[in-house]
């Protein structure tokens, strides 16, 4: 049968239970290494030929290198306007840039976050973990580093990105991420004042009321050198329409990515605010460490998050040291790109809701009831 979205909650329950009792789903097969994995197919493949090619040319490029380098490559070419500069406007029109890289083997990361006036965030992150002891900066302060390191001010808004914006304010600010606030967000552009006297109840009705975001198309990369060194990382300009300060799951470590060399590395995309609350990469990984293969460990997150959040749009994507890989998403089809060993092109999978893969898997065997 297919899944209505008004029913997805039992589907998803019903899909917890399963995963408990089913065979495990294996892994799909490295293509040796150097490896590269990342969120999206589409524009998003650019960032994996970059990151691969910087590997297979010089073997002194690092596997940190090479997440720098495909990162860069999508916030250059603005892939699906959702990373790089002249996208996802917030409600003043101004776009602001989350980026964040990891080392598998120290675990030392450095991100930041509202990234103001500079281009290469993914740059930027990378000098916060080599020449700070921090692991994230943020909004203008960020910026002040960035230029302190070498970094060019300059500004991220684009005529289309402009348009966009204004587009928006035409249209009564529709929709928005406003809630509990007077006048009503659903009519108004504000501004706005808070209602008084909220309580759990009305709180516990909006988070089952929200239908999550739209699109937030994070470049989320996992590399593995052909030494076996891990690192990952994440750039994003964030969620289009956002309340301006927002930062979402992108530079938080364990959420928007995260790698640990001796077990395997794990990159996100999705409606952030949700994501960030459950950590789904470094439950990925614990996943890993606990003997799940990369692909239940990418659909037990995602069925984490579905539990309390019937609605939402995910995507992970799961490595493990050997290149073995596999990924889950919820919400819309998610495609994830890879490319390893001695591949001569990128190839794209595509990843079908996760309720949606359960009933696939229901007409293929009996170990799933019937009432799913």
């Amino acid at each position: 049968m297919v899944l209505l979205p008004h029913s997805r909650t039992s589907a998803v329950l019903s899909f917890l239970a399963f995963l408990t009792t089913s065979t495990c789903v294996s892994a799909s097969r490295s293509p040796g290494l150097p490896f590269v994995i990342n969120t999206w197919g589409g524009a998003f493949t650019a960032a994996t030929d970059a990151a691969y090619l910087a590997l297979i040319a010089d073997r002194n490029t690092s596997a940190l290198d090479a997440v720098e380098i495909g990162c860069a490559t999508c916030e250059k070419n603005q892939c699906d306007t959702t990373v790089g500069y002249g996208g996802s406007p917030d409600e003043s029109c101004e776009t602001t840039l989350d980026a964040m890289v990891m080392d598998g083997t120290s675990m030392k990361t450095g991100a930041v976050a509202g990234l103001r006036r500079i281009k290469d965030a993914i740059g930027v992150a990378r000098a916060v973990l080599e020449h700070t002891r921090h692991s994230l900066l943020v909004g203008d302060l960020a910026t002040n580093f960035a230029i302190q390191n070498g970094f060019k001010e300059q500004d991220l808004t684009t005529e289309a990105s402009k348009e966009k914006c204004e587009a928006w304010k035409r249209a009564n600010c529709q929709s928005n991420y406003r809630l509990n606030v007077a006048p009503d967000p659903s009519t108004s552009c504000g501004p706005y004042t808070p209602l008084p006297g909220i309580d759990q109840q009305t709180l516990a009705r909006s988070v089952m009321e929200d239908e999550g975001a739209v699109s937030h198309d994070t470049i989320s990369m996992v590399v593995i050198h052909e030494s076996g060194i891990m690192a990952a990382g994440t750039s994003t300009n964030g969620a289009s329409h956002k309340v301006p300060g927002r930062v979402g799951d992108g530079p938080i470590v364990g959420s928007g990515s995260y790698v640990d060399g001796d077990v395997g590395g794990c990159g996100a995309t999705g409606d952030g605010d949700i994501m960030m609350r459950f950590l789904p990469c470094y439950q990925a990984i614990e996943n890993l460490r606990q003997g799940m293969s990369p692909q239940d460990a990418a659909e037990d997150v995602v069925a984490r998050m579905l539990r309390k959040y019937p609605n939402m749009s995910s995507g992970i994507v799961v490595a493990n040291t050997k290149g073995e890989h596999g990924g889950a998403g919820s919400g819309w089809t998610f495609t994830y790109s890879f490319r390893g060993g001695d591949m001569e092109a990128t190839e794209v999978v595509s990843v079908p809701p996760l309720p949606r893969r359960l009933e696939e898997r229901r007409r293929n065997t009996n170990d799933i009831p019937d009432e799913i």
